[in-house]
């Protein structure tokens, strides 16, 4: 072991080393890559990290929580005294398997579905600890119920804002829908990359026959167009690439390994016109790999940049990589059925927040 660590501290350099940063696998605890991988990966999001650490620092006697657990492990991994190695992250497998019961077994999981959980679960503890300190003794509630809570920091660094906007064919009214979202699921197609992945999840469809629209300005069901535009741009954008799909002829889900090219560097063409911030331009920060042939078979890994440079984290093993191999995780061009290490869920921070 001892030799391994000295390795990355090698290729990365006494002197390339950055200071205060630490890299440390985590010790998989049978079936619990998904969590790493994603652990990893929100470690490396700066923004998401500090609020975390700033989170412990505040927080000092609270009952425990999943959001206590994250925050113990990620001060665990800033104050290691070594620079590298890995670490046991036990008691938050602990709590999150207490959490929630589908985690509990050594079944294969989802690393996007534990993304949601994790994400959404953190963000309701914030308002459920907000709420609390709101109602204690001596205070009174929380005013209007009708107003929507303060947003989070999970709001503030994850949250977008998509807009559905259809249109009657009709009388040609325009009518416009909003609703927040912590990722974007974008569907995939072969040889092709995010930006067309993003384009086509923003094409236009037309509600027709059965699936007419029904207007409010003709007071009847006509045919409509719709659309899906970005309002609201995220502080860091999280795309989930679907790539485990129902296939009717085979009763289950297949692994749809199809190779789909993710720029370092990434703008967003599908923005609405009253959009708050369309110009954000985002650099890709983490990326969450599923390898192996399907969804209930394979393993999660991730790469991260850090100060300049490419990291691979496979649980408790961490390398250095040459940002010219993140092509070996776009996917395949061809057969369905290899095995295959290809991009799950993409991490883009967007310049303009705090590097």
């Amino acid at each position: 072991m001892g030799a391994n660590i000295s390795q990355l501290e090698r290729n990365i350099g006494a002197d390339q080393f950055p200071p205060n940063e630490h890299y440390f696998g985590l010790i998989n605890f049978g079936n619990t890559c998904y969590s790493n991988s994603v652990l990893q990966a929100l470690y490396f999001c700066r923004p998401f990290r500090e609020k975390v650490l700033e989170y412990k620092a505040r927080n000092k006697r609270t009952k425990e929580t999943l959001l206590t657990c994250l925050a113990d492990l990620f001060y665990s991994i800033a104050t290691q005294k070594k620079k590298v190695g890995s670490i046991a992250p036990k008691k938050f497998i602990a709590r999150l398997r207490k959490e929630k019961e589908e985690f509990d077994n050594y079944m294969q999981q989802d690393a996007h579905e534990f993304l949601n959980f994790l994400i959404n679960h953190i963000n309701e503890i914030i308002l459920a600890e907000r709420n609390q300190s709101k109602t204690g003794p001596g205070k009174g509630g929380t005013g209007d119920s009708g107003t929507p809570p303060e947003p989070t920091w999970v709001h503030e660094i994850f949250q977008g804002i998509l807009t559905s906007e259809t249109r009657c064919l009709n009388c040609e009214t325009v009518s416009s829908k909003d609703e927040d979202f912590f990722d974007l699921q974008v569907d995939v197609d072969q040889n092709t990359s995010i930006t067309y992945c993003l384009k086509c999840f923003s094409n236009t469809e037309t509600l027709c026959s059965d699936n007419k629209f029904k207007c409010d300005h003709c007071s009847s069901y006509q045919e409509a167009q719709k659309r899906m535009r970005l309002k609201k741009l995220p502080m860091i954008l999280a795309l989930h690439l679907k790539r485990f799909k129902y296939v009717e002829q085979y009763n289950r889900h297949i692994k749809v390994s199809h190779r789909v090219v993710f720029p370092l560097e990434l703008r967003l063409f599908n923005t609405s016109d009253d959009a708050v911030n369309p110009d954000r331009l985002y650099d890709l920060v983490a990326v969450v790999i599923h390898c192996g042939s399907g969804p209930n078979r394979g393993h999660y890994i991730s790469i991260v940049k850090s100060h300049g440079f490419w990291l691979l984290f496979d649980d408790d093993t961490v390398d250095k990589i040459d940002a010219s191999s993140i092509a070996d995780f776009y996917g395949l061009t061809s057969d369905i059925h290899k095995t295959s290490e290809t991009g799950y869920i993409l991490f883009y921070q967007s310049r303009d927040c705090n590097q």
